[in-house]
């Protein structure tokens, strides 16, 4: 309890700061929010890296962005926070917050920051602390994401898709079952299916309304079931992105993932979203083509990882139209260009529109 009595007393100060440093900033850049605001109305949907990679290129496009972002983390700093206040794992809503932010660097910085020393601090990370003092501060987590929001002046908004206490679980083609997320992303066994505990909860009702309403609704990128899956297995979501006109999409990662995905093709990866979802959920697969001679292996990877490879005959008899393109990064191979894939997924949804 003392860092969150600490920032308690810290926080009213800090965001004064921060909006006397936004002020400059909102009025140099109300031109480029004005036109932002006229742009389509975009919903992605999953969690970690991959989001926040595609959110830092959306946001240049349009501010009509609705993030919804998976909470069943149970690992590090947001497991340590969740266990010990019950609030949502707020890590990977950070992640996404940030990723949108138009304010100074150094707010970004800042919200990334993580302590190195200090018995109870060390191995948190501030942002995920500044939105536990903010939740104690208002009494409410959709209300302390949404403050948080505005002190890094986020290009759309961030959400949740319920806001139950949820674990996640699966069960593995030997049939066993493993509990926790941070578990699910270790085991090297292969999985057969995920599911919540509890199954039934209440959605999000912002979070269907953005659906409802969107242009173009984005599944991925992210870890296949751990990120982006358990949003559609929240009651409601899926029904929404079927119900909706909008154009419909799912970016598959770059590279397989160890034990998750491991030697999944592209196809592979469709069939799992639709398995938990429905046949048919998305129109277009967009998928990267481009392979480098090397690429960054983690140190914690003791399998082999690799390009995601497209086997297009399969992939042709899903009912899904294949976009193919090369999207990684220039300095980091494992990763899709925010550019390039934002680029690509704007071009697709103003063809759809007509413009």
């Amino acid at each position: 309890m003392v860092f969150i009595m600490y920032f308690r007393k810290k926080i009213n100060s800090l965001i004064n700061i921060v909006f006397q440093s936004n002020a400059k900033n909102n009025i140099k850049n109300a031109y480029q929010r004005h036109n932002l605001k006229k742009g389509p109305r975009i919903v992605v949907i999953g969690g970690g890296t991959g989001l926040s990679i595609l959110l830092r290129g959306i946001k240049e496009y349009t501010s009509n962005i609705t993030a919804i972002v998976a909470v069943t983390d149970d690992g590090g700093s947001s497991g340590r926070l969740r266990g010990q206040f019950g609030i949502l794992p707020p890590g990977d809503l950070r992640n996404c917050l940030v990723a949108l932010a138009d304010t100074e660097p150094i707010m970004e910085r800042l919200f990334d920051y993580r302590f190195t020393q200090g018995k109870e601090l060390v191995g948190h990370n501030l942002g995920n602390l500044l939105i536990t003092a903010m939740v104690d501060l208002t009494g409410s987590f959709e209300t302390a994401i949404n403050e948080l929001g505005k002190v890094l002046a986020i290009r759309g908004r961030v959400l949740p898709p319920t806001f139950a206490d949820l674990v996640l679980a699966a069960e593995l083609v030997d049939g066993s079952m493993i509990k926790g997320e941070s578990y699910i992303a270790k085991s090297k066994k292969p999985i057969k299916k995920v599911f919540l505990i509890p199954g039934i909860c209440e959605p999000s009702s912002d979070a269907i309304k953005a659906i409802k309403e969107a242009d173009a609704i984005i599944l991925g990128p992210g870890s296949l079931y751990t990120s982006i899956i358990p949003n559609l297995l929240v009651p409601g979501i899926v029904e929404a992105i079927q119900e909706a006109k909008a154009t419909k999409m799912y970016v598959c990662n770059v590279m397989t993932q160890p034990g998750e995905t491991k030697n999944y093709k592209a196809s592979e990866h469709l069939k799992a979203v639709y398995s938990h979802s429905l046949p048919g959920l998305v129109d277009y697969m967009i998928v990267n083509n481009q392979k480098a001679a090397s690429f960054v292996k983690g140190e914690d990877d003791i399998e082999e990882i690799k390009y995601v490879e497209i086997d297009q005959d399969k992939i042709a008899k899903m009912s899904v139209k294949l976009l193919q393109a090369p999207l990684i990064q220039e300095n980091n191979y494992n990763l899709h260009s925010s550019k390039k894939l934002a680029s690509m997924i704007l071009q697709l949804i103003l063809k759809k529109k007509g413009g």
